[in-house]
């Protein structure tokens, strides 16, 4: 069986690249330019060299920004043909995994994040629509209900619970791609959508997710954002990814594969404990936040460039995305390993990676 796979370098997109290849399945994986070599040492990969965010469809809609307003409105959502490289070269597939993506937590780049993850996003639904194929599509926790302390979400809880997501560039353009998706299984695409929580595990070489254990790493951080979220294992998310896209799931079905529902302060405290720094001794306050949030937002004017402590990634730290996986588990097997195990690779990796001490007390 010969796969297609979207996003290979990133963290959850390599782990899938790498289960597929231990289990015996051929991959053709999409790059935008030659990788670094290590990305896929000892792995048997075919490259497909294409930018799914380029807008060269000429006479397409997909050309133009406007194809779906940033308000994600489904009833206008509509499929664009592929291009003939991408349609040949999923032609050629069984199968499809769409796991490429920009994570921008901010109130800029909203425009990028369209191109890249909306319209990306249709240009894959095309060619899956016109060939046939089966495509297993990486959402996100982000693009569906948010969780609180006492309730965790699932996946018929409303998008308005606990005051919902937080509109920035990410979290507006996975929806929308989200809506294309469930438009495009109405014209008969074959589809199941996977909602992954907070990853960490090997195989990070941005990195994406692991750059907060890099950062606890670097020094003490007293203060801790005071929301949650749900710490998941990018193998097991990559395991329970390979299930959706071989079960005979229900078109357009949704599944939260998320993992240990967590406040930030316990887990930069299990980081700090591995990365060698010092625990954060308290979360931050409405007060705190506001003003890292207003500060940051201040910057971004000034210099033009958008730090992550923006008010709308501020604002996101503060909430709790805490989910349950019971569905993934019920029907596909996913499985939460210990969150010990995943913090110890993780932070090995980030260490080993990044050529971080092991051990350095009181910084």
């Amino acid at each position: 069986m010969r796969v297609f796979v979207t996003g290979g370098t990133g963290l959850l997109g390599n782990t899938i690249i790498r289960k597929l290849c231990q289990a015996g399945y051929d991959v053709l994986a999409l790059v935008r330019g030659t990788p670094a070599p290590e990305v896929f040492a000892g792995l048997d990969v075919e490259f497909f060299v294409s930018d799914l965010a380029a807008n060269d469809l000429a006479g397409s809609d997909l050309a133009g920004s406007d194809a779906i307003d940033n308000k994600c409105d489904s009833d206008n959502a509509s499929v664009d043909p592929a291009d003939d490289d991408l349609d040949q070269a999923i032609a050629s597939c069984d199968a499809v995994i769409h796991s490429a993506a920009l994570i921008h937590l901010g109130w800029n780049r909203v425009d990028e994040s369209m191109r890249v993850n909306r319209d990306g996003t249709r240009r894959i639904v095309g060619a899956c629509l016109n060939n046939g194929k089966k495509l297993t599509y990486i959402g996100t926790v982000n693009a569906i209900a948010l969780g609180s302390r006492q309730v965790q979400a699932d996946e018929n809880t409303p998008t308005d619970h606990a005051g919902g997501q937080v509109e920035c560039a990410y979290v507006q353009s996975k929806r929308a791609s989200l809506q294309l998706i469930h438009q495009a299984v109405k014209q008969g695409l074959d589809a199941a959508i996977i909602h992954p929580g907070f990853m960490l595990g090997p195989w990070d070489w941005k990195p994406s997710s692991g750059r907060m254990l890099l950062e606890v790493g670097k020094g003490w951080k007293p203060i801790a954002p005071s929301g949650g979220c749900s710490l998941c294992d990018s193998r097991d998310v990559a395991d329970g990814v390979i299930a959706a896209m071989k079960a005979n799931t229900v078109p357009g079905r949704e599944f939260i594969m998320a993992g240990h529902n967590w406040t930030y302060q316990k887990l930069w405290a299990e980081m700090a404990k591995r990365m060698g720094t010092r625990p954060p001794i308290r979360a931050a306050g409405p007060g705190m936040e506001y003003l890292a949030g207003l500060a940051g937002d201040l910057l971004a004017r000034v210099t033009g460039k958008e730090p992550d402590f923006n008010s709308a990634g501020v604002t996101m730290s503060a909430q709790y995305h805490w989910y349950s996986s019971q569905r993934a588990i019920t029907e596909l097997g996913y499985q939460i390993r210990d969150a010990d195990e995943t913090l110890d690779t993780s932070s090995q990796w980030i260490r080993d990676r990044f050529i971080l001490p092991t051990t350095a007390v009181g910084r």
